[in-house]
């Protein structure tokens, strides 16, 4: 049982994280207006209206300094480069972090989770932040303070101090992420036209998320060499971002308004505060104190939030009467059921193929991209259906195909063969591909005023608090089933009941990367003969706990369908913002 407990341990380091490996990917743009509205559509968005001069043959490019889109394009996605990989990544080197360094199992949990929980809680800012001061210039910001953290993470010394040097700079890291998202993606939806906008992110999002897949790989081969390489590794990435971008002549417009800094205080503090219980129960526990405490006194911060943006501000944080037009209010839906499926899947996934099927880590990102083949190709389709017909369609059509991936993939689980599954894991990755551009899109298609960046902190703080929610509630499910299934077939072996409970608690907290990686199967007397003689059966069990997460991602699917029949249908056309 060396193989079980220790392969998924070693490779997964710190467990279940809320990493979202498509953060930062739904970009904003300017205010939208239903096509067939009121107003004729020549005056919004025909041939001769604003939209013509804002956007259309001479638009961006033209009207705004001759801005290069292709250059625009590929400095936003090398940007956002960066923080794609490090998400994953720095999973795969945890073993190497936590032995150099001398970090405790909690240590290196923090090391991952720090990150994470900086980026959900400033995503907010960020994105207003890009809206007053410019996104392109909060974008190079966000760029060089997440790159000088990724330095200093890769300069962390051993010792004492070790574990908060590495939990300070991934704060720092965290932060810049938060900036650079909104700010990145809101350049892009700036300089592309509505109608070649779902193309162009349909392009940013399957390159993007296929980054996500690389992480491991890249992880393995740099760790290989030093983990401080996983760090280092932004420098280059980041060089040719910032490069990019000054090629681009992307134009930067300030707006003269207040940050609403008791917004952003009471945003962060709810949305820190409530990730942190999420990210911490399978640590803590559900049934303790720390878990609700913070869990229901982040969602107070929040209600609180909303009360006092609805009331106060002149220039608020978040506009949340955006909420009023359904079809955002609908797109948000999709995107938070659907993230509660798409970011929990590269733990669940990565962790069945080490453990179940025996790979590599190397090994289980292959079998990751898979997925990947699904949902590059499907997120084309998506954006080119979005131009055409708008968001509806696109949706339905990849919530359904989701719906019955994820549940066809669950059934041929316990096959215990790629060959039996990988058609079912290609259409779940097309089922998410087709809906996640729309979705993404056609919500910020919808923003008030050009308020890019801010939508964009909506749409990600959505999509961040789905992933946490996610990962905590099918962790759970995870572990349940699997101490239950590891206990009864070690029963079946002789093993007495509480040794066997004991020994089923061990393995589960190990391969969730929850415990201390060690042996389990080493040693003698009856529960280590019986751990080595039940190592396939023990494999089976957990493929059959894996099928109940996979099949809460169907039900999610599901649910994200019955969210895509509500939208009203109607495409979004573009309206130039005040002033212009």
């Amino acid at each position: 049982m060396t193989d079980i407990s220790g392969r998924a341990g070693d490779a997964m380091g710190p467990g279940p994280t809320a990493a979202d490996p498509s953060a930062g990917l739904a970009g904003p743009t300017g205010p939208a207006r239903p096509a067939g509205g009121s107003e004729p559509a020549a005056a919004w968005g025909g041939a001769n209206g604003p939209a013509a001069a804002w956007g259309g043959a001479n638009g961006p490019a033209a009207a705004r300094g001759g801005t290069n889109q292709t250059l625009a394009l590929a400095a936003m996605m090398f940007a956002v480069a960066m923080t794609f990989i490090d998400q994953t990544v720095v999973s795969i080197a945890a073993p190497d972090i936590t032995s150099e360094l001398g970090l405790t199992s909690g240590g290196i949990r923090w090391v991952v989770n720090s990150y994470l929980l900086a980026l959900a809680a400033c995503f907010a800012l960020g994105g207003r932040l890009a809206d007053i001061h410019g996104h392109r210039r909060v974008m190079l910001i966000g760029t060089l303070i997440f790159v000088i953290a990724s330095v200093l993470c890769g300069c962390a010394p051993a010792g004492s101090s070790a574990q908060t040097w590495m939990i300070t700079f991934r704060v720092v890291q965290g932060v810049g992420a938060a900036l650079l998202f909104p700010a990145a993606l809101a350049v892009v939806v700036a300089v592309f036209p509505v109608e070649r906008r779902g193309r162009a992110l349909a392009l940013f999002f399957g390159l993007s998320g296929g980054l996500t897949a690389i992480g491991p790989l890249l992880g393995g081969l740099l760790t290989a060499w030093t983990w401080r390489a996983i760090f280092w590794v932004n420098v280059p990435v980041a060089m040719i971002a910032i490069t990019l971008t000054v090629l681009a002549r992307i134009p930067d417009t300030v707006r003269r308004e207040r940050l609403d800094l008791p917004g952003a205080a009471l945003a962060a503090c709810g949305m820190g505060l409530s990730v942190l219980g999420l990210q911490q129960a399978s640590e803590w526990g559900w049934a303790t104190t720390a878990t609700w405490a913070c869990i229901i006194g982040g969602l107070a911060l929040l209600a609180v939030f909303c009360w006092y943006e609805l009331r106060f501000p002149r220039h608020p944080l978040i506009k949340l009467r955006v909420f009023r037009d359904r079809a955002f209010t609908v797109d948000t839906a999709v995107l938070f059921f659907a993230m509660l499926a798409f970011v929990p899947l590269f733990f669940f996934a990565s962790v069945y193929a080490q453990v179940s099927l025996g790979e590599s880590p190397s090994g289980a990102a292959l079998y990751l991209l898979y997925f990947f083949l699904g949902f590059v190709f499907a997120s084309q389709a998506g954006g080119r259906m979005l131009d055409k017909r708008g968001a509806r369609p696109p949706m339905v059509l990849g919530a359904a195909l989701g719906t019955a991936g994820f549940a066809l993939w669950a059934v041929k689980l316990t096959d215990l063969s790629i060959g039996a599954q990988w058609p079912y894991v290609v259409l779940a990755g097309a089922g998410i591909g087709f809906l996640l551009a729309p979705a993404s899109t056609d919500s910020v298609n919808r923003a008030i005023d050009a308020s890019y960046g801010e939508v964009t902190g909506i749409t990600q703080t959505t999509r961040n608090y789905a992933a946490a929610v996610g990962l905590a509630v099918y962790g759970t499910v995870l572990s349940h089933v699997t101490v239950d299934r590891v206990g009864q077939t070690l029963q079946s072996r002789g093993v007495p009941e509480a040794a066997a409970r004991d020994a089923a608690h061990g393995i589960a907290r190990s391969v969730s990367g929850h415990g201390e990686r060690e042996a389990t199967g080493a040693g003698e007397g009856p529960v280590a003969a019986g751990l080595r003689d039940a190592e396939q059966a023990i494999r089976l069990d957990f493929a059959e706990a894996n099928q109940w997460v996979l099949y809460g991602m169907a039900a999610a699917l599901a649910a994200a369908f019955l969210c895509a029949l509500a939208h009203p249908g109607t495409k979004a056309t573009e309206v130039p913002p005040p002033g212009r």
